[in-house]
């Protein structure tokens, strides 16, 4: 499968990957509501940090409802229906790439479908096959 990973060397952080992910997922330009984030780093090393998901499938284990599930293209997905909104995965994941917003019951994460990639105009933001 196709995953997501980053250069952060390589961001600007212009939030094209934002826009174009909530897009995708809600249908509304709202960087709040995107699968992906970026964050800009305080301190003496200045910069971006880019956070998304790797599908590596450890928020399955912490789900009790048994809502998240490695889909067949290898993708982790969150099935909205048995969702109790609990958010304890967002808390478990070990690359902080799971989201939370007050208007959506279930936690934000990166369905690996491309387009914060098609977005990017710098290249940070790109696809690598995993195993």
């Amino acid at each position: 499968m196709k995953i997501v990973k980053s250069r952060p060397d390589l961001c600007t952080g212009c939030r094209a990957c934002m826009i174009a992910c909530s897009k995708v997922l809600y249908k509304v330009e709202d960087p709040d509501k995107s699968a992906i984030r970026i964050k800009e780093r305080s301190g003496a090393e200045s910069g971006y940090d880019i956070f998304v998901c790797n599908h590596c499938g450890k928020c399955i284990s912490i789900c009790s409802v048994e809502a998240i599930y490695k889909a067949k293209n290898g993708a982790v997905r969150i099935d909205a229906e048995k969702c109790v909104g609990c958010y304890m995965c967002v808390g478990f994941c070990p690359e902080q790439a799971m989201f939370v917003h007050k208007d959506i019951n279930e936690p934000i994460k990166c369905i690996a479908c491309g387009a914060c990639v098609r977005a990017c105009p710098t290249g940070a933001i790109y696809f690598e096959e995993q195993d």
